[in-house]
């Protein structure tokens, strides 16, 4: 095989990033030397993600790029967008091959018999065939680990396309995963972020569940913390919650999905709880961790939601001690029940109301900012700029110290002594 250097773009979330790191490895471990983007690699490889329509159109921009760097370039398209619309996708110029969510990871035998552009070749199972549990992490970064430790999501939320791109809930068992784990412990990774589609569903269809996998991971030697991503409120139950409070190593920082403070508008999502549940999760974890950091998730402008309904979620998230917000503008989704209701809201009015919610968070961000000044945290230092160390406390603070020589990707105690109007945290290594 004459061509053996391949590039890699991700779109979307974190899971999206094990899953590219972990493709990037198989390639590397057939020969394939792994280069930057710019540089006009033989192959790319687009990992996409398809949760917004601007989603859909990052991945047409980037194999423009691609093709702008090496014109003759094979550019391979995965992801969720490549198992929702692969025939769109093949009426991209340039794009070679389109894999679905189950043939992604065998990009290799795709390539045993060299390449060439021809016609775009397209492989894509029906998602109902797509069953088995592909593991992952991502490497590279020194410091922080993305580690897939679920798939799939059998929700079917009614303005959501994961399933249909996704798949059933599935996982591999705690004893694999762990064992997963513990390769991540054997680099320099200082931190693991467990990531999945609905990584609550951990175990789903067998006896075993998330609880007791975290309960595993917490002794797993050279990972020195770990964090859980977003986790449902239903999923996320009293048993993970204690065990969080008093756990060596998992953070006091969760992300929990609200998307409305209107119970009615929730039962109209097909969400599986109500705002007493939420509420109630919220203030079982401030009780046992007060200095947590909790961020949530918000959908604005869904079918139905009437002034009255909107101001019943600024008003919720006013009366929760959460800490930040990630705001989301509802846009219509093919194959979803959303777009078919009654009442759909104007996209301006949608916009206006995101922006009230980006606004309403950096009020909440700098309250929670301000309320860890003068604590003395661990924080593992990741990055160097200009003069400064960056890093996060355990509580999801981003803290800059004074630069330090020899003291990167390590974890000190830091006093956090102010805060900007920026957000930005400015500590002291505490001795």
């Amino acid at each position: 095989m004459n061509i053996k250097t391949a590039s890699f773009y991700t779109l979307g979330c974190k899971l999206n990033f094990s899953e590219t790191s972990t493709i990037a490895r198989d390639l590397e471990n057939e020969g394939f030397a792994k280069v930057d983007f710019e540089t006009g690699a033989d192959i790319y490889v687009i990992n996409t993600c398809s949760v917004t329509d601007q989603a859909d159109k990052k991945c047409r921009n980037i194999v423009r790029k691609a093709l702008k760097y090496n014109p003759k370039a094979f550019v391979i398209v995965i992801g969720c967008y490549a198992q929702l619309k692969p025939n769109e996708i093949t009426k991209i110029e340039g794009v070679s091959l389109v894999l679905g969510a189950q043939e992604k990871f065998n990009i290799k035998n795709y390539l045993k018999n060299g390449f060439e552009n021809q016609e775009t070749i397209l492989r894509n199972e029906p998602i109902k065939n797509v069953k088995t549990f592909y593991p992952g992490f991502s490497l590279g970064d020194r410091t922080r680990s993305f580690f897939k430790v679920q798939d799939g999501c059998n929700y079917f939320c009614s303005f959501c396309t994961i399933p249909l791109a996704r798949g059933k809930s599935r996982s591999g068992s705690v004893s694999e995963t762990v064992a997963k784990a513990k390769e991540i412990g054997r680099s320099e990774i200082k931190e693991v972020v467990l990531t999945g589609v609905n990584i609550g569903d951990f175990g789903n269809g067998t006896n075993e569940n998330f609880h007791q996998l975290i309960q595993k991971l917490d002794s797993v030697n050279g990972i020195s913390r770990f964090r859980i991503s977003s986790i449902e409120p239903d999923l996320l139950n009293n048993d993970i919650i204690n065990f969080v409070s008093h756990s060596n190593k998992f953070t006091p920082h969760f992300h929990i999905p609200l998307q409305s403070g209107s119970d009615n508008l929730l039962k109209k999502m097909r969400r599986r709880y109500d705002t007493k549940l939420y509420e109630k999760r919220i203030k079982l974890i401030k009780g046992l961790m007060p200095n947590a950091c909790i961020g949530v998730d918000v959908i604005v402008g869904f079918p139905g939601e009437t002034e009255d309904e909107f101001n019943k979620t600024i008003d919720f998230l006013k009366s929760l001690p959460i800490s930040y917000l990630h705001v989301f503008t509802y846009s219509e989704r093919a194959n979803t029940t959303a777009p078919r209701m009654d009442n759909l809201i104007p996209m301006e009015e949608r916009r206006k109301r995101s922006k009230q919610l980006r606004i309403l968070s950096l009020k909440l961000k700098l309250k929670f900012y301000n309320s860890n000044i003068g604590n003395i945290n661990n924080v593992l230092l990741e990055t160097h700029e200009d003069d400064f160390l960056i890093g996060f406390t355990e509580n999801y603070v981003k803290v800059k110290i004074p630069f330090k020589e020899g003291i990167l990707n390590t974890i000190q105690k830091v006093r956090i002594d102010s805060v900007n109007s920026s957000i930005e945290a400015f500590g002291t290594i505490s001795t």
